[in-house]
């Protein structure tokens, strides 16, 4: 906030600056408490601090309130005095707005977002249906067999009817993919079935989102990105994985560029307890990997959530700039949660770290950044300062208006539904089926046709059995009359031979 170029004014105590080094934004950071303590004000001034630098920063947005920060502030009493008490105004402090670009999965409330099945990938496709150790093996294979058929898994019914290919024909594939299980299959289908019955099936297709439209900047500020994630938050598993996913993106895109003056890009983890809920060991790694890595590629990650335990320890250790709310100790458990928190601070001589945990106001934190060096500072108990843009939603009004007036609207709007796994393997299940239906015919008229030289040669037989029955049934008299009636015949036709030439020998000689 104010003058962020070298030191970014975040909080305030006892007249005294906290500010958050630009250098070392990447270094990721955690900010935690107990609902209702801050964390929403807190993350929208971080963000308006991030987009003053220049930095560009994405963030999901629970309940519509974070779109406040498009329009100018002092909307709140409680800001103005906190303004008034500290001078703010003295130091540069300003309500004003902050560019923003707001998305939304289902195209709602934002420019749509979407991502192609293969794009995503089996491991956190496996994630989003909740899938066991065979049925995910069953998701890798059809994955590798579209793959080695240079079929693209763009959207679900692609999806489906690669499961379907498999399903059908799973003799061919077994001897070099293995075993296919029918009911794996099933069990898969109706996974994406749930998906689509719940309209996540939005997410997959094209144009497939382009991740770099996230780091953007208007007139030196960054661009801050808002997801409408409160129609998403009714599936917690679609939404970390879809956060998940967008961090692999930007993990797989961005170039290497080490240790930048400040960020390209920050990114808002939201809720993140909800991401390591039962998370397989597998996809838990992956996120260690990316966590740990993603800084040299300038992204920083922030994660909000009530308590540090929430997060495993293997990350947690990454999170170097902590901004702690209030939590409050009336279990036992209470209280534990409370002492892990003191414990991922450095201590402060002048307070009990665990103590002040429990006295924060809303408001107030205890906040720690790194220094030049990259080493935890002591522990501070602050006021955060309040945000510059407006604290609450915008109207459905204001947000429509800025979404048409966003340079990428009409980007995404258009869904494109070109040819892909289902219409290839669609047209090759209708020749199979042709196929099958001409060979069902050919061998219907092979049939046919055997069937009458088979009635041919019945009825030649019968007729040889009935003249045989004939001639059983005449017997010797029979014979004779048969050469009787032949000699009859040959005489009679003999005499008539006769009688003819004499009657033409007659007439050419004159004789009668």
């Amino acid at each position: 906030m104010f003058d962020n170029s070298r030191r970014a004014f975040i909080a305030i105590n006892d007249g005294a600056e906290v500010c958050l080094i630009p250098r070392m934004a990447n270094r990721h950071g955690l900010i935690t408490g107990a609902t209702g303590t801050g964390k929403t004000v807190t993350l929208q001034t971080l963000a308006e601090t991030f987009s003053d630098m220049g930095v560009p920063v994405f963030a999901a947005d629970m309940k519509g309130d974070l779109s406040g920060v498009a329009k100018t502030g002092g909307n709140k009493e409680s800001v103005a005095k906190r303004v008034d008490q500290y001078n703010l105004q003295e130091k540069g402090f300003e309500y004003k707005p902050f560019p923003v670009r707001f998305w939304d999965v289902f195209g709602e409330q934002g420019h749509p977002v979407r991502t192609t099945v293969t794009s995503m990938g089996p491991l956190l496709l496996e994630r989003l249906l909740d899938l066991n150790d065979t049925q995910g093996a069953i998701l890798s294979m059809a994955f590798r067999i579209a793959d080695d058929n240079n079929l693209l898994l763009v959207d679900l019914k692609d999806l489906r009817k690669m499961l379907q290919f498999m399903g059908d024909n799973r003799t061919q594939f077994t001897t070099r993919y293995g075993n296919i299980s029918p009911a794996s299959i099933g069990a898969i289908q109706r996974g994406l079935m749930r998906l689509e019955n719940e309209g996540v099936d939005q997410f997959f297709g094209e144009p497939e989102l382009e991740i770099t439209d996230f780091i953007q900047t208007e007139q030196g500020k960054g661009v801050i990105n808002i997801l409408a994630a409160d129609k998403l938050m009714n599936s917690p598993r679609v939404y970390t994985t879809f956060l998940l996913w967008l961090l692999d993106d930007l993990y797989e895109t961005l170039p290497e560029v080490g240790d930048l003056e400040k960020p390209k890009l920050v990114f808002f983890f939201d809720e993140a307890h909800l991401l390591f809920n039962d998370m397989p060991a597998a996809l838990l790694e992956k996120v260690e990997q990316i966590v740990r890595l993603i800084r040299s590629k300038g992204v920083g990650v922030y994660f909000c959530t009530q308590n540090p335990a929430d997060i495993p320890q293997s990350i947690l250790g990454q999170l170097g700039n902590r901004v702690q709310h209030a939590l409050r100790a009336y279990t036992p458990n209470d209280q534990k949660a409370v002492r892990v928190a003191a414990n991922t601070f450095r201590s402060n001589p002048a307070f009990d770290t665990g103590e002040a945990i429990t006295q924060l106001n809303t408001g107030e934190a205890l906040v720690s950044f790194l220094d030049e060096k990259g080493a935890p500072q002591m522990v501070e108990r602050t006021n955060i300062l309040p945000p510059q843009g407006q604290i609450g939603p915008l109207t459905v009004g204001e947000r429509d208006q800025l979404i048409r007036s966003s340079l990428i609207y009409g980007v995404y709007e258009k869904l494109i539904d070109r040819e892909s796994a289902f219409e290839i393997l669609s047209e090759k299940q209708e020749l199979l089926e042709e196929e099958r239906r001409l060979a069902a015919e050919e061998k219907e008229r092979i049939r046919q046709q055997k069937d009458a030289q088979k009635a041919a040669l019945e009825e030649e037989k019968a007729k040889r059995t009935a003249a045989r029955q004939r001639k059983a049934d005449q017997g010797f008299l029979g014979d004779i009359l048969t050469q009787v009636g032949k000699s009859t015949q040959r005489q009679i036709s003999n005499e008539l031979g006769r009688t003819i030439t004499r009657s033409i020998f007659g007439a050419l000689f004159g004789k009668k």
